[in-house]
């Protein structure tokens, strides 16, 4: 039986409960992602023949949990992984992890029973259902932990993680179409544990070729497992540093070139030019100019425009200084919107990122069309956002926003703007976003007469012109002329009277028949949801239909609706789906039985000592027979 998300969460949190104490936070990764990969990998494929990872005798999970208790577990444990390792060529990548490590995991049996409880706590999980196409369970569970690592290190520990969130927005923005092909390449030069690239890869409708190059050791390590565990065994990941060493190089010595190419470099990287000659760079990187000696933002950016292919696309995150910084950033800045290379800008809300509170934007590189280019498009997005703890972070109607907004060049007041080349160039290429975008809510002005004389100000009732196109008649019906630029409210009890009203209640019809339409040309494929679906597509139709539908929908926020979506997907529907299609259920049927009556059942087969599921409809869902599933042991007393 497949694990559900939540439960694997709260199993991973645990194991890092038993590593508190002997090591700073970031150094989790390095014990419980191998223990997670050894897990995976034992389950899914010991004994497979056909394998992408060949698991050796005495290279298995198993062989670990048979340490329990043995007071040499950690020298054995170390010697398990180094099979698995030699194995399948993962030197340096899965051992880089020292399990007899006495300072970080105790001396005598305090590291005998760590050990021994963090491999019975990975024990308890079946990863052997779990599927790697289409719904990456295991892989949303490095994401998951890599947050939290990021979150409790305290430290910078950015360049090992990029926000899932932002990822999703570099990785529709950058340029792939359904057209793009399997052999098309995507780049990142400073990799970190890979997820950015991952995400690109996972947009394209048959995955990309993947390319990326990492400085630190044990980031580097975790990439490649990361690769691994998102089903890219291919892929083609070296450990260097990628200004003074860059390893992807043509037949000719230059700079192999790709198709897409996407980063988030550490941020201002003082050191950058050790090792790199800036005067005479042999790959022609700095033609545009030379980045200050302290700075190497515009350095990583630089680096990726000379490494894509003549029609390739890029994003690249960078702080939003790089956008208005004067002197040598300056001169680059404007050669490069000379140039044309820039497609656009994307701002985001400040404090997304670990190690950093600054606001960051988005850099859209785009080869293909820079010869045409007549402007940037801009898109402020620094607003949208929600809290999470001490960080900000990106809500899923944020980043659909900013993508659609994006990809449509669509103009929105005080969000974004195509801004010409002619007035970049009045602004002496400063690119600053409030200069061309003025993202401020209008001030609010008070009235004096209005407060001393009463009545309510007719501006003020002007500013309501969006109702009134809607509600035509109901402004005569609530409001009359006091004097001179000043109504009344005329009536009692105002909210029902608008409640009442037969122009509100038409809108609500309407409303209410947009919802109905989108419910009823959905609600077979969630009540037959089978176990060779996909819970990812299934959302995704879901909620793009639901955007579409309520595009042209009078007063209401369509972004908005389909927050409230996501949010009930996040929290009460995405379990049950994905446990569904990875085979939870054994056979799922019709949740509420052949005549959908409220309390039908959908069972599979159980045999004695199976789990028996039921799936009830709720009436007091927001959402129409929406199911509550409940698990009980099958058999006579369950």
């Amino acid at each position: 039986m497949a694990i559900k998300k939540t439960a694997l969460y709260s199993s991973l949190w645990a194991s890092c409960d038993e590593l508190r104490g002997g090591m700073d936070a970031s150094q989790y990764k390095d014990y419980v992602l191998t223990l997670l990969f050894m897990k995976y990998v034992s389950d899914r494929y010991a004994g497979d023949p056909y394998a992408m990872i060949v698991v050796p005798e005495g290279g298995s999970f198993e062989d670990m949990v048979a340490l329990k208790g043995n007071k040499e577990i950690g020298d054995q444990i170390n010697k398990i992984i180094s099979a698995l390792a030699a194995e399948n060529d993962l030197k340096g990548v899965i051992d880089v992890a020292d399990f007899n490590d006495e300072d970080k995991l105790g001396r005598g049996k305090e590291m005998v029973d760590r050990l021994s409880n963090l491999v019975g706590i990975f024990n308890g999980l079946d990863l052997s259902a779990n599927r790697v196409e289409g719904d990456d369970l295991l892989g949303d569970a490095y994401e998951y932990l890599m947050r939290h690592f990021a979150t409790e290190s305290g430290k910078s520990k950015g360049q090992f993680y990029t926000p899932a969130e932002v990822s999703r927005i570099l990785a529709k923005v950058v340029g792939i179409t359904p057209e793009t092909r399997q052999d098309q390449t995507v780049y990142d030069p400073t990799c970190g544990s890979g997820s950015l690239l991952l995400k690109v890869a996972d947009e394209a409708p048959r995955g990309l070729t993947i390319y990326g190059q990492e400085m630190d050791n044990s980031t580097w390590a975790l990439a490649r497992m990361n690769m691994f565990m998102h089903g890219y065994p291919s892929h083609e990941i070296w450990r260097s540093n990628t200004l003074s060493d860059p390893h992807w190089k043509g037949d000719d010595q230059s700079l192999k070139t790709f198709d897409f190419a996407v980063a988030n470099p550490p941020f201002s990287y003082k050191s950058w030019s050790n090792g790199v000659n800036v005067t005479a760079d042999p790959f022609g990187r700095f033609e545009y100019g030379a980045p200050p000696d302290k700075n190497g933002d515009y350095a990583f950016l630089l680096h990726i425009l000379k490494s894509l292919k003549s029609t390739g696309q890029g994003a690249v995150i960078l702080p939003h200084g790089v956008l208005f910084r004067g002197n040598a950033e300056a001169r680059i800045r404007r050669n490069l919107v000379r140039q044309g290379y820039i497609k656009g800008i994307i701002g985001l809300p400040a404090n997304l990122f670990y190690g950093t509170g600054i606001p960051a934007c988005i850099i859209v590189l785009d080869k293909a069309g820079a010869a045409a280019r007549s402007g940037l498009f801009m898109v402020d997005g620094s607003r949208g956002f929600m809290k999470d703890g001490n960080k900000n972070r990106l809500r899923s109607q944020d980043i659909h926003k900013i993508v659609d907004v994006f990809n449509t060049q669509t103009e929105q007041p005080r969000y974004s703007r195509l801004v010409p080349l002619a007035e970049i160039e009045k602004n002496d290429y400063n690119l600053n976003l409030p200069r061309y975008i003025d993202a401020s809510e209008p001030e609010d002005i008070h009235d004096l007469a209005a407060h001393l004389s009463g009545g309510i100000p007719n501006r003020d009732l002007d500013a309501l012109e969006a109702y009134w196109r809607v509600f035509p008649q109901m402004r005569a019906d609530l409001f009359a002329p006091e004097r001179e630029g000043y109504s009344k409210l005329i009536i009692d009890n105002c909210q029902l009277i608008i409640k009442r009203h037969p122009e509100f209640e038409a809108f609500a019809e309407r409303t209410l028949a947009l919802y109905t339409d989108w419910y009823v040309a959905h609600v077979d494929a969630l009540r037959g949801i089978a176990i060779a679906d996909q819970p990812k597509a299934l959302i995704t139709a879901l909620s793009e239909d639901l955007l579409h539908r309520f595009t042209e929908a009078d007063l209401l926020d369509r972004y908005g609706l389909y927050q409230i979506l996501m949010d009930y997907w996040a929290e009460t529907m995405q379990d049950d789906g994905l446990w569904v299609g990875t085979g939870g259920l054994g056979r799922w049927q019709n949740p509420a039985g052949a005549g959908g009556e409220e309390g039908g059942k959908a069972q599979g087969n159980p045999r004695p000592g199976d789990w028996q599921t039921e799936v009830q409809i709720r009436p007091d869902s927001p959402w129409p027979n929406s199911g509550a599933v409940l698990c009980r042991p099958a058999g006579p007393h369950g």
